[in-house]
């Protein structure tokens, strides 16, 4: 009677050694010694294998391992779901937010690293490499940072444009990566109305193809810090999105219409077309008159229809968000200082999307070997 632990197939072959004893006449107790296990073992066998064959423990005990493998695949399908519970809610996109949310999880749930790892689909030398950036990053931060308080509007397109001029070989998704991480966030804007169709269903609209062919006005209404009103004559070159002038005056009337085209005509020419809404001071004989006499012609938008002044209204847009709401004017001639100065700053600095992140007339360097000659 030794303590030997009996496998599946001995304990069935000693229980059928019993019975072929029991049935040659011996009594069950003397069969039982004679196999030399005790009566209750005999007994515990018999309840558990009593009247099983080979195949059939063959085929239980492949059940019992298929029955393990389901309970272990049962398991780990809830403890994956878990894990997932547990992780933060979206996608993670990143090997950072991969890495930090691996970090909680294992944290919170006390899991190898390998599990969580495997679960999230991160791969483990990615989760123990911690990223060290470039020498010059921190030094790109400050620039980033830098530009982002001097143009609070400035998304981190316009950034990366505006970085690159100034030296530095950076592309927009690292700026990206680095804008996101820094936390740097514009401001979310209204949202866009929907465009107003003519009564007949149609769309037509007169698109520019070179410069000087369609000039757009507008005027804008701000207040200066006495709460007195002043208007801004915006006039723009749609082909090239280049400001051509803002007149800043209390008042603004045809006359002033008339004498800013007069100074642009005779500084650039005429241009083919003049797009403008049906407001009093550009529908007024006295324009009209005076553009045809030129050699221009009028262009005017359907009433109740600004999207087809969309350059002007676009323009107008950036005007306002950029600097009209970020400044306090506290006096007219502040308020003229102020914008020419942001005017000057959208022409010759400002990254434009429409022109590939370039500005609509940037400056020109013209060396001294080749500037001409003074007299």
């Amino acid at each position: 009677m030794g303590n030997k632990r009996h496998k599946p197939e001995e304990i069935v072959t000693k229980l059928r050694q019993v019975e072929v004893l029991v049935g040659q006449g011996m009594a069950r107790i003397d069969a039982i010694r004679e196999v030399r296990i005790t009566e209750q073992t005999y007994y515990r066998w018999r309840k558990q294998y009593g009247g099983m064959g080979t195949d059939q423990l063959k085929e239980l005990k492949r059940l019992q391992k298929e029955n393990e493998r389901l309970r272990k695949a049962v398991s780990d399908l809830t403890l994956d779901k878990l894990i997932l519970a547990e992780a933060a809610p979206g996608k993670l996109l990143s090997p950072a937010r991969r890495r930090a949310c691996i970090d909680h999880v294992r944290s919170q749930m006390k899991l190898s690293e390998r599990r969580v790892c495997l679960v999230l689909g991160q791969h483990r030398s990615t989760q123990r490499r911690r990223p060290r950036g470039r020498a010059d990053e921190e030094r790109l931060v400050e620039d980033m940072i830098a530009l982002a308080r001097q143009y609070g509007r400035y998304g981190y397109r316009r950034i990366a444009a505006l970085l690159r001029d100034a030296g530095w070989q950076v592309n927009d998704k690292r700026v990206e990566r680095l804008w996101r991480r820094e936390g740097l966030k514009v401001p979310a804007k209204q949202p866009k109305k929907g465009r107003l169709w003519l009564n007949d269903g149609s769309c037509l609209r007169l698109r520019p193809e070179y410069r000087n062919h369609v000039w757009s006005y507008d005027f804008v209404h701000c207040r200066t810090d006495d709460g007195k009103v002043f208007r801004t004559l915006n006039i723009l070159d749609e082909f090239s999105r280049e400001c051509l002038a803002i007149r800043v005056k209390r008042k603004l009337n045809s006359t002033d219409v008339i004498d800013a085209l007069s100074d642009l005509f005779i500084l650039r020419g005429v241009p083919t077309f003049i797009r403008s809404d049906n407001g009093p001071e550009f529908v007024a004989h006295a324009v009209r008159d005076w553009i045809k006499a030129v050699g221009a012609r009028t262009a005017y938008i359907e009433p109740g229809s600004p999207w087809e002044n969309g350059y002007c209204e676009s323009f107008n847009a950036r005007f306002r968000d950029e600097l009209l709401d970020g400044e306090i004017f506290y006096g007219l001639h502040e308020a003229q200082i102020l914008i020419e100065k942001w005017r000057k700053h959208y022409n010759t600095k400002r990254p434009h999307s429409a022109l590939g992140y370039r500005p609509p007339a940037p400056e020109t360097i013209i060396p001294m070997d080749q500037r001409p000659a003074m007299h």
